[in-house]
């Protein structure tokens, strides 16, 4: 099947399963904006529990920040957004449609790399095991006509991009012979810049009225309040501070369901450091990072680093961990040495001094950061992306099932009785009234038992339970996994000790 029709399969999944609904669906939704059904949140609060739990609770140097989204205006002024927070734009004249030109050029870039692997998996296949690789890359006319075509076009992508040159990223798209998707023509107007904040005003009267801004970022306010922590929590540098919370952007072109909205969710952490001491700790946490989410079990080729071809003003270093969607791979976390711009800038636009003062120095200097960014919407994407599975069973038969790492589930475990009589219900209740301290459990009784567990498949329930007449002789159940089908009989004493370390946030922090 094309991704193209699993990634729509998806997407009529999350609705259809309470995962993801079009935000104001009933006036016939609002552009790039989603609500979290209950299922949705579910996995969404647990995806986050993992990543606060993996900072907070794993490091001792790293604490927590809930800041506000309104601001002061001038914080966006020297952060260097009102004046530089913009992405460039270009419209087809026929199709109406508008585009990022920058992401034009780099998906031409990504068809110059599947050529390249195209004609390299065709020569695996024909010269079997004894086929080199490296030496095929290095030699093949094909490969190397590919290959210079691409390096051609990444030099004066960087080049333009670098130099904000907008004439010449057109000219890149005019000369590549980029067409639009939609009405399949070159009928390109000239790129212009578009910034990207949603702006409003705060006060009682139009006269008194300031200029405010929806926070396109939560880092700002991480940097604003690092002193306060810094001093109230008695911190020592390195140290981290991590938030979450919802930003907002004015996006254009949002596209491809969650992946880009107008109003999502960040998981951020910005970890201060000795100047001098920040492309060490950037690498360290590019590792760490990559790590944590290689620990879901999705498999290493799902992942991929990315290094920046253009560094953001404020940037020394900068890398993207990119996750292999149904459209081909994409950013989901940013990893940035960002210096001492953020802090400095706050310093001279506020007049007040925000140095830290080094006792084992005994100097103050104005640190440097290292940013971890991770979009959690990306982020929950990602996961719905690698666990749908479509499956033919045995007999033909097939189910359509979420594969999500347990402790990510909305729903650890249902509970069914086999009937609606002879006390079955009544004891499957006892259960889930025992267990629903320690995880989310369900109780189901409609439908056939064949129904209900291709319910849970779907909602990505990864155990359920069969309450049957045997259970009110010795107070024993079948326990189903939803990976393998595989039943087995077990104690009703037992299924917290069996079920509970599985489901539990706790076993997978343990792998960091």
């Amino acid at each position: 099947m094309a991704q193209e029709d699993v990634f729509k399969k998806l997407v009529s999944h999350c609705k259809e399963y309470g995962f993801v609904f079009p935000s104001s669906d009933i006036y016939d939704g609002l552009g790039a904006v989603y609500d979290y059904g209950q299922m949705g949140v579910e996995l969404k609060n647990n995806i986050k529990r993992y990543w606060w739990d993996s900072m907070v609770m794993l490091h001792e140097n790293i604490v927590g920040l809930d800041s506000a989204i309104f601001m002061h205006p001038t914080i966006w002024k020297a952060s260097g957004h009102v004046d530089a927070f913009n992405d460039p734009l270009i419209d087809n004249k026929d199709s109406k449609k508008r585009y990022r030109a920058d992401v034009l050029i780099e998906e031409q870039l990504a068809k110059y790399d599947d050529k390249i692997n195209k004609e390299v998996g065709k020569a695996a296949k024909r010269f079997g095991d004894t086929f080199d690789e490296a030496q095929y890359r290095a030699t093949s006319p094909r490969v190397l006509e590919h290959q210079a075509k691409r390096d051609a076009l990444h030099d004066r992508f960087v080049k333009a991009l670098n130099e904000t040159n907008l004439e010449e990223l057109r000219q890149i798209i005019v000369d590549e012979e980029i067409v639009c998707p939609i009405s399949g023509t070159k009928n390109w107007t000239e790129v212009r810049q578009f910034n990207l904040m949603f702006s409003t005003e705060m006060g009682s009267t139009a006269d008194g009225a300031m200029k405010i801004y929806l926070r396109p970022e939560t880092a700002q306010g991480i940097f604003v309040n690092y002193l306060n922590v810094q001093k109230t929590g008695r911190m020592k540098i390195p140290f981290g501070i991590a938030q979450i919370g919802k930003a907002f952007r004015n996006e254009i072109v949002a596209r491809q369901f969650i992946f880009r909205m107008r109003e999502f969710e960040q998981m951020e952490m910005q970890f201060f450091v000795r100047p001098g001491t920040e492309l060490e700790w950037f690498a360290k946490w590019k590792a760490l990072r990559l790590k944590w989410h290689q620990a879901l079990g999705f498999g290493a080729d799902h992942y991929r680093y990315h290094d920046h071809d253009k560094l953001a003003h404020y940037a020394n270093a900068a890398t993207d961990i990119e996750f292999l969607m149904p459209f081909g791979f994409k950013e989901v976390e940013g990893i940035h040495s960002r210096t001492d711009f953020d802090l400095s800038q706050h310093e001279k636009f506020s007049g007040k001094s925000i140095k830290y003062f080094d006792p084992e120095l005994n100097e103050s200097y104005t640190p440097y950061v290292i940013e971890t960014s991770i979009g959690v919407d990306r982020m929950f994407l990602s996961v719905m992306s690698a666990s749908y599975k479509e499956e033919t069973l045995e007999g033909g038969e097939t189910r359509v099932v979420l594969r999500l790492p347990a402790p990510l589930a909305p729903v650890k475990l249902a509970v069914m009785p086999l009937v609606k009589k002879d006390g079955l219900p009544e004891k499957a209740r006892e259960i889930v009234d025992d267990l629903k301290f320690h995880f989310y459990c369900q109780y189901d009784e409609k439908d056939s038992i064949g129904k209900r567990y291709r319910r849970q498949d779907a909602i990505g329930t990864p155990y359920c339970v069969t309450v049957d007449h045997q259970s009110t002789e010795d107070n024993t159940v079948t326990l189903r996994d939803r990976d393998t089908m595989r039943q087995e009989r077990v104690p009703i004493g037992e299924l917290n000790a069996i079920i509970g370390h599985r489901v539990n946030i706790t076993s997978l922090l343990k792998t960091l």
